[in-house]
């Protein structure tokens, strides 16, 4: 069964019965606000949302990004499926698989951020969510929402980190402004 989390909550990761997680995919999903058009119709704008996964080592440092211009991480432990430019569709709309047996024992946490690359804020985007799935059973773990309006563009989803046994998850929900990683990075900081 799925936990819906809230801003700081924590989750440990161990899978019912006992055993460590070994693979996991964290989904983002979107849809743009309609926007009302001439002669009152709708009309649908396209958002590009992107995810990343910044790996940090046990001191805060910057080890490795994966986002829509790296798709993997230099050891190939963290991929990105690739860029959705749009929200459009049902589901995941992007999403970047982690395989936690093969990062490195540097590799202390993982944070996920989303932002918005074309600039727009949180405001013109409903229905959106990250969630982290067992890639070994496809089941969901954890979801977190992350529609409210806003003026921020991006958004300090979650972290996931060892916890001494095994991994454990954090919904942050900060706000930032950014439109990549890079900009996010002084707002990671703060939630290592």
């Amino acid at each position: 069964m799925s936990v819906s989390l809230q801003k700081g909550q924590q989750v440990s990761l161990a899978k019912p019965g006992g055993g460590a997680l070994t693979r996991v995919r964290m989904g983002l999903g979107w849809d743009a606000v309609a926007k009302k058009g001439l002669f009152g119709r709708t009309r649908t704008q396209s958002i590009d949302l992107d995810a990343s996964c910044l790996l940090f080592d046990a001191s805060g440092n910057l080890v490795d990004a994966v986002w829509f211009r790296q798709l993997r991480s230099k050891d190939g432990s963290v991929r990105h499926t690739g860029d959705n430019l749009t929200g459009a569709g049902d589901g995941d709309d992007e999403s970047i698989e982690v395989d936690l047996t093969r990062l490195p024992g540097n590799v202390a946490q993982l944070v996920f951020t989303v932002n918005s690359f074309t600039g727009q804020d949180f405001s013109q985007i409903e229905n959106a969510f990250c969630r982290l799935v067992d890639e070994t059973g496809g089941r969901e773990l954890a979801r977190y929402d992350l529609s409210g309006s806003g003026s921020h563009t991006a958004q300090i989803m979650a972290k996931v980190a060892r916890d001494g046994r095994g991994w454990s998850m954090t919904a942050i929900g900060a706000t930032a402004t950014g439109r990549t990683f890079q900009h996010l990075l002084p707002t990671v900081s703060a939630h290592l």
